[in-house]
């Protein structure tokens, strides 16, 4: 009895181990909005790290984050690290590539609860009087993040708070044009 069990849970491993080494090597998670506003204003909420606490998801997570702002003040070079509660973690963040009002790509590195490499991007696409927002997060997916992945979705965990932070970025790029 005990090597039948035994057996079953190798087995039950190996399925395991051999479905999380197929997965993809990297992962992508992206969410969009509509905002009825021009992307001019919705672009400086986004390359000015100075102004994330007005709509970011994770801002309202810990009322005592500890944030430091470096670099250029805003755009590229512009930096931002913070320091939290294990809600938040700490990190950086780094304006890699500016083009106002289209695009924004930002190093993002995580350092707590896990470290982790990647690169978020925010791409705005007029469409009339609105603009068309995509905010996307790409990063390299380590075999126990495959593993991970097999139970749990990046794409679930992190695309919620995407949803948040693009209707409070929503709210805030609508409410200026009152």
């Amino acid at each position: 009895m005990l090597l039948t069990v035994l057996a079953a849970f190798v087995l039950l491993l190996v399925v395991v181990l051999i479905a999380a080494a197929s997965r993809p090597d990297t992962f992508r998670v992206q969410r969009q909005a509509v905002m009825n506003a021009p992307p001019e204003r919705i672009f400086q909420h986004l390359d000015d790290f100075h102004r994330w606490a007005e709509w970011s998801p994770w801002e309202k997570l810990d009322p005592g984050l500890k944030r430091t702002h470096s670099g250029a003040p805003s755009g590229k070079g512009a930096a931002y690290a913070w320091e939290g509660n294990p809600k938040v973690g700490s990190g950086r963040m780094e304006v890699r590539e500016s083009v106002p009002p289209s695009r924004l790509v930002i190093q993002l590195d995580f350092l707590k609860p896990f470290e982790a490499h990647n690169q978020a991007e925010f791409t705005l696409v007029p469409e009339g009087p609105s603009t068309r927002v995509e905010w996307a997060m790409t990063g390299p997916q380590a075999f126990p993040m495959k593993v991970m992945g097999l139970f749990m979705s990046m794409d679930s965990m992190v695309g919620k708070d995407f949803e948040k932070g693009l209707a409070s970025l929503k709210e805030i790029s609508e409410r200026q044009a009152s």
